[in-house]
């Protein structure tokens, strides 16, 4: 019998130890192309590793046949930027199997609020804005307005949208508006799934000016009649759509079990052939049901 330490053991992925790797031992498993070279990405983790070097190691497997020998599983444009930079050794992650499932495609990218934080507590810390800047290869401007992101904009609407990838200029939008309208926008946008600036602009255009910090300008062509018009159409819409989400799974599990006790009976012969006999618009509307069932 196993004993409770070795039946809970867990097989390693990595080896115990990185590994300071010549760059010559190391084959990639694809090479860069000319456009991964030139893009916004490639120069980023450039900037990054001159201004503070390797953060995240590459991982590598040995060779099944030549165990010094290595291949490259992840890190191929780090371990480009550093070739290119002249360095000859890199310290890597051993990887137990050769598995070359990119480790970066399942990870939590870095939300906007959550960016805005890490520069905050990098700034606290005597992090100059300029070297931020170099690191993140953007310019000194972008840092200051990233420090700056979320002023104006409540606790409860920040804690919203913490999680979610929203462009700096839909924050911007959502700083025109007072509290509790920006807590009702972030709602929205998180049921749609939606936080583009023209969707975020449409919700301020939507809004009366008694819940924006300033007045909006005058639209041309339209009067002020039609304007609360659409202030009042967009704030029925969001209610019928809240009412909507909350009756949608209700709805749909009703759906589903209809449509799954449609197929049953049509699955008998003697149903099908009273049907078509004497009630032929039913069995029409069933064999739809049953269709589009199908080709979902």
């Amino acid at each position: 019998m196993k004993s409770p330490e070795a039946a809970s053991s867990v097989p390693l992925s990595f080896e115990n130890m990185s590994l300071r790797i010549p760059i010559v031992e190391i084959l990639p498993l694809k090479q860069l192309s000319p456009a991964a070279l030139k893009s916004v990405k490639y120069a980023q983790i450039a900037a990054s590793i001159a201004e503070v070097g390797i953060i995240e190691p590459p991982v590598v497997v040995r060779d099944s046949h030549q165990h010094d020998k290595f291949h490259l599983l992840d890190g191929h444009i780090r371990v480009d930027v550093l070739a290119k930079r002249g360095d000859t050794e890199v310290v890597c992650l051993v990887a137990t199997e050769d598995e070359a499932y990119t480790y970066n495609r399942r990870i939590s990218r870095l939300a906007t609020i959550q960016e805005h934080k890490m520069i905050l507590k990098a700034i606290e810390k005597g992090v100059p804005e300029e070297r931020l800047a170099r690191a993140l290869n953007v310019n000194i401007s972008s840092i200051r307005h990233k420090k700056s992101l979320l002023e104006g904009i409540c606790p409860e609407a920040i804690d919203l949208l913490k999680e979610k990838h929203v462009p700096i200029n839909t924050i911007g939008e959502l700083r025109k508006m007072k509290p509790m309208r920006q807590i009702e926008a972030a709602g929205l946008m998180i049921a749609m799934n939606k936080f583009t600036v023209s969707y975020a602009k449409s919700l301020v255009a939507a809004t009366s000016d008694s819940m924006l910090v300033s007045p909006k300008k005058k639209f041309a062509g339209l009067s002020e009649d039609q304007i609360s018009l659409m202030e009042q159409e967009a704030a029925t819409l969001d209610r019928e759509f809240k009412t909507i989400e909350q009756d949608y799974g209700a709805d749909h599990l009703d759906l589903v079990l209809a449509t799954g006790y449609v197929t049953r009976i049509m699955a008998n012969a003697r149903v099908v052939r009273h049907l078509a006999q004497f009630y032929p618009d039913i069995l029409s509307e069933f064999t739809k049901m049953i269709t589009v069932r199908k080709a979902a």
